[in-house]
């Protein structure tokens, strides 16, 4: 009689299948969307609801959940639909961000507002690093097998 416990070498079991890791991607697509809805509502409350525009980062956050939502089911479309509204939303931050040296010198008109793009800006920024990371190691895991 064999011991449940002690472990069976068959040929089927002595090849190598390992799954494909988890990605943590759309874990952190979901955080940070929720991160720059909150980012933009701070702004648009930190602006005394002057102006529309400092839900921008909100509009992204929610465009980065949805994303989020669609990486849950299908990680590598959700997360490259994530990446793709980072880099807009990166790039649409530049021309709030022009007025930074203002925001410094005591003199911005609407510093909240450059707050908010700068946190924005760094926040996709280091995500979109991170994501590039991810679709990195992805790419070395499938070679390596």
């Amino acid at each position: 009689m064999t011991n449940p416990l002690t472990p069976t070498h068959s040929p089927a079991s002595t090849q190598r299948t390992t799954a494909a890791p988890t990605s943590p991607m759309p874990r952190l697509t979901m955080i940070v969307g929720g991160l720059l809805v909150v980012v933009g509502i701070v702004g648009y409350v930190a602006t005394e609801f002057a102006s529309m525009t400092a839900l921008i980062p909100s509009v992204v956050g929610v465009l980065l959940l949805i994303s989020g939502g669609i990486a849950m089911k299908n990680r590598k479309l959700g997360v490259h639909i994530a990446l793709v509204v980072a880099l807009l939303g990166a790039l649409g931050m530049i021309m709030p961000l022009m007025s930074l040296d203002e925001l410094f010198a005591g003199e911005s008109d609407n510093p909240g507002a450059v707050i908010s793009a700068l946190v924005t800006a760094i926040v996709l920024v280091v995500y979109m690093v991170l994501g590039v990371r991810s679709f990195i190691a992805a790419r070395r895991w499938k070679n390596a097998q």
